[in-house]
């Protein structure tokens, strides 16, 4: 596999703005993770919990920026994934683009499946056994594979669906709730130990990931060097300040009590706040947006495992096209039930930390490919957005993640290192064959 170009030559208008790609950034990031985090996050910080927050908002911003140096000067489709392979080669591309679809995709992708379940138990307590869960699951994947077998134009409706469906709740939730925070819940009762911090922090993480995807569509954005930085950190900074609101307004008003409605804590907080109109809202929207976070998922990540294919790192069947219908059929179908799966045997707390997990490993290959394109002289262009400081920010954000992924418990991070172990495995042997042939 040749390693890609920095400039665009793929034939695509640059037609991406600020306002479009900050409006893609916050739809990426904002979904079923925030509707369930904040009850965590109080369980184990209390009133502190606005703590975890802020600092995984500056390491978000730390990566953002170096997302924003990079993305201006690599600037053809694939966001992370080409940023990595621009810098240190095929083989680390591989790595993360794998991570990307299988320990971010897959392992999101199965945790809010999970939390859809929770909070959908609210209303319909049989969910709460596992056997009807995993036909809800069956249901919901099968038909989500179904619809975008048929066609991209179905699975993109679905997708714009989502936007208008998570943030009209969220919103409403914040003015309502508001008027009725007591600020004795807000109190801090003492300062949080570095061992909670750094656990909480890890899980939290996984309702800001995501933001990235905004930058898949590099190929397509008009004017890098100022939309890129723009449009990623003013999506950002909106989706932090959205997230601060949430959880003051749900400590504010549940205090302690937040921490017993783990499966569901918005809609405990809607329904204190606005009675039975308030949790039904709640519990519709984040139903809606989850779903429409999975079928936007189902409709793109199956195409890295496409794309993947056609060039040999993959077996050969997944690169097959519907005759009918022209899509990656079996890419789609493959999968849906990687993501079954995982959604029938684990839970959303020890999903959201090993998908946290990946993605950091990947915002890792991007900051230090910042980091080295910065040292290269010679790749520096006209219109690139350079950090100011010379590579204090890139050093932050590389020692913030490595204090991130310290907190890993010891099995989770055996897993990681198991996973990345077996791709270079898998890479090696695809690459000797590749030579024999």
């Amino acid at each position: 596999m040749k390693n890609r170009n920095t400039d665009n030559h793929e034939g695509l208008k640059r037609e991406i703005g600020i306002v479009g790609l900050g409006a893609n950034v916050i739809n990426s990031i904002v979904g079923g993770g925030i509707f369930v985090l904040p009850a965590i996050v109080a369980a184990k910080l209390g009133s502190a919990s606005l703590l975890a927050y802020l600092i995984c908002g500056v390491l978000i911003i730390l990566i953002m920026l170096c997302f924003a140096e990079i993305g201006s000067r690599v600037t053809v489709s694939g966001g992370a994934y080409a940023y990595i392979e621009v810098a240190f080669g095929p083989f680390a591309g591989f790595l993360s683009n794998s991570l990307f679809w299988f320990g971010f995709g897959v392992m999101s992708d199965a945790a809010i499946a999970n939390a859809m379940a929770d909070i959908l138990a609210m209303q319909f307590k049989w969910l709460n056994n596992q056997v009807y869960r995993a036909l809800l699951f069956l249901v919901v994947f099968a038909a989500f594979a179904w619809i975008n077998i048929r066609g991209v134009k179905q699975g993109v409706l679905l997708v714009k669906i989502n936007t208008v469906a998570k943030l009209i709740p969220l919103l409403i939730l914040i003015t309502y709730g508001w008027f009725g925070i007591s600020s004795d819940n807000l109190t801090w009762t003492g300062w949080p130990s570095s061992s909670s911090l750094g656990e909480i922090s890890l899980i939290l993480f996984f309702a800001f990931a995501g933001g990235e995807i905004a930058l898949n569509t590099s190929g397509e954005i008009n004017n890098p060097g100022r939309t890129v930085p723009f449009g990623i950190l003013g999506g950002i900074t909106l989706v932090i300040v959205l997230y601060i609101l949430i959880q003051t307004v749900s400590l504010g008003v549940m205090g302690p009590a937040l921490s017993d409605h783990e499966g569901a804590p918005l809609v405990a907080v809607a329904d204190q706040l606005m009675g039975n109109f308030g949790a039904k809202l709640i519990i519709i929207g984040s139903a809606v947006s989850i779903f429409g976070a999975i079928s936007g998922d189902i409709l793109g990540y199956p195409r890295l495992l496409f794309a993947g294919s056609r060039n040999g790192l993959f077996p050969r069947f997944l690169s097959h096209v519907h005759g009918r219908f022209a899509t990656p059929h079996r890419a789609i179908i493959v999968y849906t039930m990687i993501v079954y799966f995982f959604s029938v045997t684990g839970g959303f707390r020890q999903l959201a930390i090993l998908s946290s997990a990946a993605l950091l490993i990947i915002y890792l290959g991007v900051v230090l490919a910042t980091i080295k394109m910065r040292l290269q002289k010679s790749s520096v262009k006209e219109n690139v957005f350079r950090l100011k400081g010379g590579l204090t920010v890139p050093l932050l954000a590389m020692a913030a993640i490595i204090w991130f992924l310290s907190h890993l418990a010891r099995k989770e991070a055996l897993g990681i290192a198991i996973f990345l172990a077996v791709l270079s495995f898998i890479y090696l042997l695809m690459t000797k064959l590749r030579k024999r042939t």
